[in-house]
């Protein structure tokens, strides 16, 4: 399929333009040269309201849908430091929508990073914590369903957004990335680079499969887990790239030994917390080329690009897909 092609597929579902693309891919001079390889950043951070971030390309489709179906609510979950559910209630405030956050974590005394704009946006954020001694949930999908029962008890009629708006729609907003990234690269003379990006729920790695893969494309694409939340994360991530192909009519089926996501290694001690190794990326990243992360997911996912550099043979280009996180930084 032609990257023309594809785009036309991504045109027929409804979508709300939230942020101004394309977003640019710099080439990282210092770091490139301390590296002995070139090192690009996509600059996803860039794109969307209220500091920004890469769920901006999935809510162009789901809030287009929540329109569409006359919500006048939309509700969503997540961690405390999400950026997906900061850039929800944004995104719900730009469309005259209530937005309602939902956190299995007890109130923090005082609000700080995303939680406090989310505050400033309007948002409703409703914290349900959970014992100490209950199992996290098994699957991302018993999470899912967990969300929408109480979003079902607490909020009445509502638009459902699942975490990291992970879903085919949702996903749809990270093939049009890849098209987008995949131009980029090759006019750069990397279109065969390592493409490194953090893994939370896994839509945005899903949508980048699917897309590099309908195009043909030879950027090749790594997920960095920064959570360790999920039962069987590869077979999800699989799952969604599968859909989201036969949604597009280009029916293809990823097994979960085709996601090249390294699980675990660069998570630290848990999902939501820094990293030594993420805050030496961090910091590395800031004072090389005055670029900022985050020090839950991005630093994380920075870290892996740095620490996987044998993975990527000896001069092989590499590009960060940046996602964004900035709130989390003063959290």
């Amino acid at each position: 399929m032609t990257p023309q092609e594809l785009l036309a597929r991504l045109d027929a579902p409804a979508r709300i333009v939230l942020g101004d693309t394309p977003t640019p891919l710099q080439r990282l001079p210092r770091l490139s040269a301390e590296l002995g390889r070139p090192v690009f950043v996509k600059r996803d951070d860039l794109l969307g309201p209220a500091l920004g971030g890469n769920k901006t390309r999935k809510l162009e489709y789901l809030m287009a849908e929540a329109r569409q179906l006359g919500a006048t609510r939309v509700v969503t979950f997540g961690g405390l430091q999400s950026n997906h559910t900061r850039l929800t209630a944004a995104a719900a405030s730009l469309l005259g929508m209530e937005a309602h956050l939902l956190y299995f974590e007890r109130r923090p005394a005082v609000l700080r990073g995303n939680l406090l704009l989310n505050q400033l946006l309007g948002a409703r954020m409703h914290f349900w914590p959970l014992a100490p001694t209950r199992p996290r949930p098994r699957s991302l999908e018993a999470s899912v369903r967990l969300a929408r029962l109480l979003a079902r008890l607490r909020v009445g009629s509502h638009y459902f957004i699942p975490v990291g708006g992970h879903t085919w729609l949702g996903a749809l907003g990270y093939v049009r990335a890849a098209v987008e990234l995949d131009e980029q690269a090759r006019g750069l003379g990397c279109g065969d680079a390592w493409l490194v990006v953090a893994a939370g729920s896994g839509g945005t790695l899903a949508g980048l499969l699917a897309g590099l893969r309908l195009i043909g494309s030879r950027l090749r694409p790594l997920g960095i887990d920064v959570g360790k939340l999920w039962k069987a994360f590869p077979a999800v991530v699989a799952r969604l790239a599968s859909e989201v192909c036969a949604r597009l009519g280009e029916p293809h089926t990823f097994a979960p030994g085709d996601v090249p996501l390294v699980e675990g290694n660069y998570v630290g001690a848990a999902y939501g917390q820094p990293s030594e190794a993420g805050g030496a990326a961090l910091e590395r990243l800031a004072r090389t080329e005055g670029i900022l992360l985050d020090p839950v997911y991005t630093a994380k996912a920075f870290a892996g690009l740095l620490g996987e550099s044998a993975r990527f043979g000896r001069d092989a280009p590499v590009v960060f897909l940046h996602t964004g996180g900035l709130p989390a930084l003063f959290a």
